[in-house]
């Protein structure tokens, strides 16, 4: 435990408290924005590559083998997060600079597992590993499932300390914090390093230019038991930051903002680099950071990086001198020390110029107010105003999770009651209210306890609960029943992620929940200071500078007026001359099979996959739908169980309409959410072999190929199926179409029948590459790393 004194000192030289920057920034004149035109559109930048199948199904991935990089590319410049990755990425080529689109072997610097750790550990001792390769990689945290103290959950969680012990594993317990807050403050999470989790919100890392994203179980089991594992460097958008954050505003709200207005999966399976002024970034305070990174999760991106600037060395400076004063015998073997952080300042490691990105989107800080997400969708923003003028009532609020319920979190949240104090008299919660609340780790309980910020809360009437998950994943007390409608600081507010499917849950900043828990209805404390001027949030693509943007929107409408040109021209050629004008530029002309390219192949391999289509007519199917959070912790769950509860969340009739052998057909973004890889075994223990969507969330297609279930993207089919059965009373949530699908995997197309004797088309979809083949045929990813030691 850590002495008041000492803890004082603590919370002095570490904190970045957002309530103090707010207190410094109150008689600042905000300076006058002029408004300008606002697009809240479908943004269509650098145009995105079409992934007609999963991201290890590419047509351009290539013949690389698994746990191998790709082969020598041109020198080029790098953004932050290839610059990051050229880092941790083992077996490159000589001079080999990687770039978005390579196939890597990764080596991270670090791995967290939680309450899942102990599947992982039977994964990796299944595969016939005995000894972890580098037990200073790993970390082991217990934060989930807390409050279960069933004998099965408690012999689980002492499986998970002892297997730790034996090979020398830094362990976290349960209470003491939620794992991706402990890697932060711990000091695993270190700028410009990779680390992984098993969890969706390893972005958070981001935060401090850690470069942070999941993996998944059995990509767990791998690195424990390689010190490696396969990673595609996704496409890397740019986010660029404006003005500064008014006073009321705050990190929770720039997300909130960024999920909501920019809601065309815009930054699906991106890589985000966060970027702005240096002026700009200093209105950013580091936890502020961590909430934005948290989020990006839920904003469909596979990372949220911040940049190493000055705030983040100033923060790094302050617990580097707060480790130094509270443990000064560790010296060097510190986690933060400012030998390190000399290091970070003496080679600066930032983007180079002229790096390439996806796309740029940008927000104008400056014309950003408080907002609100929900209900049940982070997709749906609104500002806090309007709500607020609409009484709408809650039942429950929650200060919870590893996205806002830090020390300053806290602080914001209680100084709503100290404000509303009076006579010195903290007010109590609003009747029928139930307030909850968990620091995200034990140190952050303590500071807010030491600041006296934790007793006001227990004062209003708040109801505490143990450091770690909860009620943000659906666990333990407090969960919403029908009916009811919370308010959480938390960062996922899916149906039925957080209680009953028949709540309503609403996700926005500490104070805004604890001004809604005072007041009994969705209301802010009254802090937001609107800048003079400003009437629209003003977002865009692009910088945000506009004779920048306006040059390169110049250098790209020049471009399309060329392709189009070609286009008309070779249109006209055909229709003039025929196949002479294509066949006079070819010596020998091209045979049908000669034009088709042909994936290889393995022997055993299925060269068609076909059934009848069972669509699921939603878009955002999230993995809670798909397989429900309450069984995710619960290691002998039943495979006629997974079965009788797959995508229960989503539509209690999917499992008497879908049969064995159909093949699932779902909307965009297909499998977002958490990283739980039940998502994909429930589809196979439903005896599902193929899922088909117009997109997946990355970490179900991961997820999908180490389990061998096998997936496609064709957007063409999601469309024509909504034109059919979409739409009005006509539109169900599962469906048998009457329609055939063929997967060609040899032709790297497919073929659907829309029902018996209707039209017949193809389409061609990305290739199914050997390396991908063998690990399916396997079995998973899990069984072909043990044949590899096997054969090794």
């Amino acid at each position: 435990m850590i002495t008041p004194v000492r803890r004082s000192l603590a919370l002095a030289a570490s904190r970045g408290c957002r309530v103090t920057l707010l207190a410094a920034r109150t008689p600042r004149t905000t300076p006058r924005t002029t408004p300008r035109a606002v697009r809240i559109a479908s943004y269509t930048t650098t145009p995105r590559l079409r992934q007609d199948a999963f991201h290890t199904q590419r047509e351009n991935a290539g013949p690389t083998p698994f746990l191998s990089s790709s082969n020598t590319a041109p020198q080029n410049p790098q953004t932050l997060t290839e610059k990051i990755v050229q880092r941790y990425s083992v077996g490159l080529a000589p001079g080999k600079k990687v770039q978005a689109g390579d196939y890597v072997t990764l080596s991270p610097k670090h791995c967290m597992t939680h309450d899942n750790s102990w599947p992982v550990a039977m994964k990796f001792m299944s595969i016939g590993a005995s000894k972890i390769h580098d037990n200073r990689q790993v970390v082991n945290c217990l934060d989930h499932d807390l409050q279960n103290k069933s004998e099965a959950n408690l012999k689980k969680f002492s499986q998970i300390e002892q297997f730790a012990k034996k090979h020398g594993v830094d362990f976290y317990p349960a209470g003491r914090g939620i794992g991706h807050q402990i890697m932060v403050e711990e000091g695993y999470a270190w700028p410009g390093t990779v680390t992984v989790a098993s969890d969706s919100h390893s972005n958070m890392y981001g935060g401090v230019g850690c470069l942070g994203t999941p993996v998944v179980r059995t990509d767990a089991a791998a690195i424990w038991a390689t010190g490696k594992t396969w990673w595609q460097i996704p496409p890397v958008a740019k986010v660029t930051f404006t003005g500064i954050l008014p006073p009321g505003v705050t990190g929770k709200d720039v997300i909130v903002a960024l999920c909501g207005l920019f809601n065309n999966d815009d930054v699906l399976n991106h890589a985000i680099e966060f970027t702005g002024s240096e002026q700009t970034m200093r209105s950013i305070p580091i936890d502020d950071r961590l909430a934005i990174a948290n989020m990006t999760t839920e904003w469909g991106a596979l990372s949220g990086l911040f940049p190493i600037d000055a705030m983040l060395l100033s923060w790094l400076r302050a617990k580097a001198t707060t480790s130094a004063m509270l443990n000064p015998d560790l010296g060097a073997r510190g986690k933060f020390t400012h030998a390190k952080i000399d290091d970070l300042v003496n080679n600066p490691l930032v983007a180079d110029p002229g790096a390439t990105y996806a796309k740029s989107l940008y927000l104008n800080l400056s014309t950003l107010a408080p907002f609100v997400a929900g209900p049940n969708s982070v997709k749906v923003a609104t500002p806090l105003k309007d709500l607020e003028a609409q009484s709408i009532k809650i039942d429950k609020a929650y200060l919870v999770s590893c996205t806002n319920s830090r020390a300053s979190d806290i602080a914001a949240a209680a100084k709503v009651f100290r404000d509303a104090a009076k006579d010195g008299v903290i007010p109590k919660v609003a009747d029928g209210v139930k307030f909850y609340i968990a620091a995200a780790s034990l140190l952050e309980q303590e500071a807010a306890e030491e600041a006296g910020d934790w007793q006001v809360l227990l004062q209003a009437g708040a109801e505490p609960l143990p450091s770690g998950c909860g009620p943000c994943i659906g666990l333990g007390t407090g969960l919403l029943e029908p009916g009811e409608v919370g308010i959480s600081a938390s960062n996922r507010n899916f149906k039925g992620r957080m209680g009953s499917t028949e709540a309503k849950a609403y996700l926005a900043s500490p104070e805004v929940v604890a001004a809604s828990a005072l007041q009994g209805k969705i209301a802010g404390p009254g802090w937001y200071q609107k800048p003079e001027g400003v009437e629209k949030v003003i977002i865009g693509e692009g910088n945000g500078d506009h004779v920048q943007d306006k040059a390169i929107s110049i250098e790209e409408a020049l471009d399309k007026i060329i392709a189009e040109a070609d286009g008309m021209i070779a249109t006209a050629e055909k229709e003039m001359f025929g196949s002479a004008a294509t066949s006079a530029e070819t010596t020998t002309p091209q045979t049908p099979a000669e034009e088709e390219t042909l994936t290889e192949i393995l022997p055993g391999f299925p060269e068609k996959i076909e059934g009848e289509i069972v669509f699921c007519n939603a878009d955002n199917i999230n993995t809670d739908g798909i397989y429900p959070g309450k069984y995710t912790y619960q290691d002998n769950v039943s495979t006629a169980k997974m079965a009788e509860v797959c995508m229960e969340n989503y539509d209690r009739g999917f499992g008497a309409v879908a049969r064995a052998g159909d093949i699932l057909v779902s909307g965009f973004n297909f499998g977002c959410g958490s990283s739980r890889e039940q998502a994909a075994t429930a589809i196979l223990a439903k005896q599902i072999p193929l899922v088909v969507a117009g997109s997946f969330g990355n970490i179900f297609s991961r997820n999908s190929i180490n389990n061998a279930l096998m997936g496609v993207e064709v957007p063409r089919l999601v469309r024509r199926l909504r034109e059919t059965f979409g739409g009005g009373d006509n539109k169900a949530l599962t469906r048998r179409t009457g329609w055939k699908l063929v997967w060609d995997v040899r032709r790297s197309k497919v073929i659907v029948t829309e029902g018996e004797g209707g039209a017949t088309w193809s389409q061609k979809v990305g290739e199914l590459p050997p390396n991908v083949q063998e690990i399916i045929a396997r079995g998973g990813l899990e069984k072909w790393v043990k044949s590899q030691i096997a054969e090794a």
